[in-house]
């Protein structure tokens, strides 16, 4: 992302970190997190474009996957995945 992520992007970033989070395939792939829709689809989108967070593996297009943190992602928590 080209600006500070915000507490909830981080939030987000943590809930991928440990587990809790799906992603479905898609271009713009929604979130959900502890099998509840996240609130803020667009800040997901953003962390998907971004590279911060993908599909664990490959599904069919709208099928939900876990998520999971890319390098980049990791990099973004900057440590704190403890904290998730």
């Amino acid at each position: 992302m080209d600006t500070e992520l915000n507490r909830r992007a981080m939030a987000m970033l943590r809930a991928v970190g440990a587990g809790r989070a799906e992603l479905t395939c898609s271009c713009e792939p929604d979130l959900r997190v502890d099998g509840l829709p996240c609130c803020d689809q667009a800040t997901a989108h953003q962390l998907a474009r971004a590279g911060l967070i993908r599909a664990a593996r490959v599904v069919a297009v709208g099928q939900w996957t876990r998520a999971e943190l890319t390098e980049a992602g990791r990099r973004a928590l900057g440590g704190t995945l403890a904290a998730a």
